[in-house]
């Protein structure tokens, strides 16, 4: 059914497509392409089978400006934009998917900060996530969930003298290790409403523990997170409850947005594997569905929507644009999927070998539609907003 929706009407979409250029990647970061052939393109197996993070990688990207971008001059960012900061994650992802997870969850944490009112803390740990000396998290997913009534809350905040006392646990939080720090949320006891702050992983009360193993992205540090009574002084806090609605409205589309960076690349990189086994089975790959001419027409209209989208947000990150984002999010989802199942079948049985980049990319599809907010987590959300359509964008242009 949304399918169906997805193709019938593209004319509804075309007018809010932005012909402008978008930000050239090369000339802000000439040796991306460089520190990905040499550090992440030999790793990308042992990062996917073995569970390797790749630790230097990411600080080395950092220390090239590849999260700078959502990062104002001040605290020693670039100020490039979210659309910059999109564009390293779509060309890393191209290459590992895992990897492009974990530039999504330091530029998120990055990101959540400098949208903070809280100078002090942006001042102590802007300066070395950005340049990735210091590698940092985003443990929202259960914040959102429980916001929008799909999940109870996992964390509990008690005010005390200073700040706030947090019990309880998370199962998966990514980009994580010794020595890291992360946000997340959780609402305040005998208050209701949410409060955001700062993990500083080597503190008191808190502990890292291994969690269960997934079909795809181990590569991506991601443990299971314990709380008893640790204390979040209220110079760790990013938003104190009375401000989180607004916070929360500054930070979600853009978080939710870059994703898009993840499901570019991916698709991309599939359509770039459907290309490849047409050199030599074009004759009997005619007859499958989902073309790399059709993919790519779609995967066109889906990256114009989200720089157009990028753009907005760094004009203003509390832009009337979440409906928007959440279509495009979900257009990024259902495609990644149908180009990957698309790349393995074109693939063939060389596509379905353990070290082979199709099936590794199926794998990885299936984790931008599961990943929060996932597809039915989106559906759900604009279902709930007033007007919204619940389908994705329209992306065929027949």
């Amino acid at each position: 059914m949304y399918q169906a929706a997805q193709h019938a009407q593209i004319r509804q979409i075309q007018p809010t497509i932005d012909s402008a250029e978008t930000v050239i990647l090369g000339a802000e970061l000439p040796d991306l392409v460089e520190l990905i052939a040499k550090q992440l393109q030999p790793n990308v197996v042992a990062i996917d089978q073995e569970g390797f993070y790749p630790t230097q990688f990411l600080q080395d990207l950092g220390a090239l400006g590849g999260y700078a971008g959502v990062i104002a001059p001040a605290f020693g960012g670039s100020g490039f934009g979210l659309t910059h900061s999109v564009q390293v994650m779509y060309k890393v992802s191209q290459t590992c998917l895992s990897t492009g997870f974990a530039i999504w969850c330091q530029t998120a944490c990055l990101r959540y900060l400098q949208l903070s009112d809280n100078e002090n803390l942006k001042t102590r740990f802007l300066p070395e996530l950005v340049d990735g000396r210091l590698l940092g998290g985003t443990g929202l997913s259960n914040t959102l969930k429980f916001k929008c009534g799909i999940e109870r809350a996992l964390l509990k905040a008690r005010r005390v003298a200073g700040g706030y006392e947090i019990n309880g646990n998370l199962p998966w939080v990514s980009n994580l290790g010794p020595g890291h720090v992360f946000v997340t949320g959780c609402p305040v006891e005998d208050d209701g409403r949410l409060l955001f702050f700062l993990v500083e992983t080597q503190r008191s009360g808190f502990r890292l523990v291994e969690g269960g193993h997934f079909a795809a992205m181990e590569g991506t540090g991601t443990l299971a997170c314990q709380f008893r009574d640790y204390f979040v002084d209220d110079d760790h806090v990013l938003a104190q409850p009375d401000k989180s609605e607004n916070y929360l409205a500054k930070i979600k589309p853009g978080m939710i947005l870059a994703q898009m960076g993840m499901g570019l690349g991916l698709i991309r990189a599939c359509i770039d594997l459907i290309e490849s086994a047409n050199k030599t089975s074009a004759l009997t790959n005619q007859y499958l569905n989902d073309q790399a001419e059709e993919l790519a027409d779609e995967f066109e209209i889906a990256e114009r929507e989200t720089y157009r989208l990028t753009r907005l947000l760094d004009n203003d990150p509390a832009a009337d644009v979440l409906a928007d984002v959440l279509k495009v999010r979900l257009a990024g989802g259902e495609l990644s999927l149908r180009a990957s199942q698309s790349a393995l079948l074109h693939q063939g049985a060389k596509g379905f070998l353990t070290h082979s980049a199709a099936q590794r990319k199926v794998r990885e599809a299936y984790f931008v539609a599961i990943v929060t907010p996932a597809i039915k987590h989106l559906r759900r959300e604009l279902a709930n907003l007033k007007g919204a359509e619940v389908c994705a964008l329209p992306l065929s242009k027949t």
